[in-house]
């Protein structure tokens, strides 16, 4: 997504009137970590700028297709060292987390409490999102259109990593529980049983181990924030992370046969994503050297009322942003591409290059009206409500699975279905009283 000025974020936020920035920027207590609120929404900024910047999309024969640069220009597939910043994201969930947890038992709440709420905040607009798609999909069968032509067999594909998200968020009090007792010692573990796995996985073949990285890798990054926000790791380590971790991934690449490329999706006989990789841990490792090097500088800058009132709006709606950027370059390429608006140059030329600023223009403006009309489910506020610590954990699996089936199929066929079925079984099992 391109960055957000205040005007914009004032504007959008102003569509939802239960969320007040600047209310809510004017009473931010002074020991607030607003760096960890500002690294979120970068994260997430930065996901939907990769996605926009590296869809190949043109019209055929009345349907949208849709293709990946990095594989029309493999020379891109450097710029992935910048555009997959996950591990950023689910670092500061870690840090999050283990700050959450933290209250929630000084002030004797129980397990089920603390992630019920967490999983009701994350779960609420990804019901929106997917009610809304799946009726949309279900109006347009009974026309006779497939929903196929409108890419809804894909455009659920993001939810895979929030699917992951609710695993380690349910798994992060154990997380702090580790970092407790063998401090920084949990994430060189972590990092040990990835490289374990990749030795498995490819020089000894085994069939499958690679999967248990998808639960590892990220578990690692959770693992850098528990350790920032318990002290374990700190600004002094930000040069020798951020030294190690490049290291790390340019001989891994260049010398150890990883791919270059930190995404999935590229064509190669290996992947760094699906299932997740080492080089994951490395990139890791150096954005969190960097993002701790920076600190004191964004740390000041952050301190202006405009640019945190914007940081405020901004995370109030980030994930609707996040949900929805996909449909906002669906509408704009079915508005733009089939009526010529666009010229469509080869892609990786120099031509498409130069169009890129305008296609990012065209996708902010599609994508203002969806958060104007979506960011009010995220920035609602709920009543409480009582779960015993079972019913959390196994909501947490549940709300997963449903997201893993949407992000693998869709919101095509009786998957679909299936995955809409999880994620409101979840939802009222987090919202229905025991004994309703």
């Amino acid at each position: 997504m391109a960055p957000m000025t205040t005007t914009t974020v004032e504007r959008v936020s102003q569509a939802a009137p239960r969320f007040t920035a600047h209310a809510l920027a004017a009473s931010t207590p002074g020991k607030r970590e607003r760096y960890v609120d500002f690294l979120r929404v970068l994260s997430l900024a930065i996901v939907m700028l990769g996605h926009w910047l590296m869809a190949v999309v043109s019209w055929r024969d009345g349907r949208i297709v849709a293709g990946n640069i990095l594989e029309a220009a493999p020379a891109a597939q450097w710029l992935t060292w910048l555009f997959q910043i996950m591990p950023v994201f689910f670092l500061v969930g870690g840090f999050a987390n283990t700050a959450s947890w933290t209250a929630a038992r000084r002030d004797g709440r129980s397990y089920g409490d603390w992630l019920s709420g967490r999983l009701a905040r994350l779960l609420r607009p990804v019901l929106v999102f997917a009610a809304a798609w799946g009726g949309l999909v279900l109006v347009l069968s009974l026309a006779g259109v497939d929903g196929r032509t409108i890419r809804a067999g894909s455009i659920a594909q993001p939810l895979w990593f929030l699917a992951v998200y609710v695993v380690v968020v349910a798994l992060a009090p154990v997380a702090v529980a580790a970092q407790q007792r063998w401090g920084w010692g949990t994430a060189v573990a972590l990092a040990a049983a990835v490289a374990a796995v990749d030795l498995a996985r490819w020089p000894l073949g085994v069939p499958y181990v690679g999967w248990a990285n998808l639960a590892l890798v990220w578990l690692f990054a959770h693992q850098l924030g528990v350790a920032w926000r318990s002290r374990a790791l700190t600004a002094r380590h930000g040069f020798g992370l951020a030294v190690a971790g490049l290291a790390a991934l340019l001989a891994l690449t260049f010398a150890a046969g990883y791919p270059r490329s930190m995404v999935g999706g590229v064509g190669e006989a290996r992947s760094n994503t699906f299932p997740p990789s080492m080089a994951l841990v490395a990139l890791g490792t150096w954005q969190f050297g960097l993002a701790l090097l920076a600190r004191n500088a964004a740390d000041r800058w952050l301190q202006r009322k405009r640019v945190w009132t914007a940081v405020i709006a901004a995370n109030g709606m980030a994930m609707t942003v996040f949900l929805w950027h996909l449909t906002a370059l669906l509408l704009v390429a079915a508005a733009t591409l089939p009526t010529g608006l666009l010229p469509q140059p080869p892609a990786g030329s120099a031509g498409w290059w130069a169009w890129r600023p305008v296609w990012v223009a065209l996708l902010t403006v599609g994508l203002v009206p969806l958060v104007a009309l979506f960011a009010r489910f995220e920035t609602a506020r709920l009543a409480p409500r009582v779960v015993s610590s079972v019913r959390a954990g196994a909501t947490a699996v549940i709300v997963a699975a449903g997201m893993a089936v949407l992000a693998r199929r869709g919101f095509v066929g009786g998957t679909a279905i299936v995955g809409c079925g999880l994620l409101v079984t979840g939802w009222l099992a987090l919202r229905v009283r025991s004994g309703s």
